[in-house]
């Protein structure tokens, strides 16, 4: 086998290239070839070169302070990724942002990450903005404990093993056994709530789409002063019409 290669026959280079993307997608922002190599445990030779690489093909991109980021050329491979639901869910969304006035979302399970795919922003000045194609971990996020409640418990556990369950707030689940209670509770009503778990302040109500494969999930969310308990209802019922929708494309 070369050098290339891997013993489970995976070619070592794409390997490398997308161990990279992982790393400028969880930074969530820019970095420095030093740190890039670092975080990817590889020679920073090997990494200018794959980034060079992936400069070229427009999937990475260079700032003028040196540092590097994701390029526009994921954002359209994530588009023909999921076009027919993405596309779908335009209208969808809309309508949804309509009635609750409040960022309109949908995701995916991408591996063990939430990725948002399609978005449609509160027409509120004060409003919760989602970058599409940002990835996140689902443990603290409403789209992403729609999802995994529809996966049995212990695939989750499985999950938040790989991923890990950092605590972004006092609220933040950061044990599988907290996770699983609330999904449970998900379950049962038909959604799932982050209150606060992402970031403080922010509330996000979130319905799974029936069925997706890989599994979806529609959402809303917006400041925690505006999403109260008084209009979960009528929320509710506007996700689960539109999951209903989103799941028979």
């Amino acid at each position: 086998m070369s050098a290339e290669s891997s013993q489970a026959g995976q070619v070592q280079s794409v390997v490398r290239a997308f161990a990279l993307l992982e790393v400028l997608a969880q930074a969530d922002g820019e970095l420095t070839l030093a740190e890039i190599a670092d975080r990817a445990d590889l020679a920073q030779p090997t990494t200018h070169r794959l980034l060079r690489t992936l400069l070229d093909l427009g999937h990475v991109r260079q700032l003028e302070n040196r540092q590097y980021a994701l390029g526009p050329g994921l954002m359209r491979l994530g588009e023909r990724a999921t076009p027919r639901l993405a596309e779908r869910a335009r209208p969808v969304l809309v309508r949804l942002e309509d009635v609750a006035q409040e960022t309109a979302n949908l995701a995916v399970l991408d591996g063990d990450l939430v990725t948002y795919i399609a978005q449609v922003p509160s027409r509120h000045h004060m409003r919760m903005f989602t970058e599409v194609g940002r990835r996140v971990l689902p443990h603290a996020s409403g789209v992403g404990k729609a999802m995994l409640s529809t996966l049995s418990e212990v695939r989750v556990r499985d999950l938040t093993e790989r991923t890990g369950m950092p605590g972004y707030t006092a609220t933040t689940h950061t044990t599988a056994d907290s996770l699983v209670v609330d999904l449970r509770d998900a379950r049962r009503r038909g959604f799932a709530i982050d209150d606060g778990e992402q970031e403080v302040g922010v509330r996000c109500i979130a319905v799974a789409i029936p069925g997706s494969t890989p599994p979806a999930a529609v959402s809303i969310s917006g400041p925690s002063a505006r999403i109260t308990d008084a209009i979960v209802e009528t929320a509710v019922t506007e996700l689960t019409r539109a999951a209903a929708e989103l799941a028979a494309v």
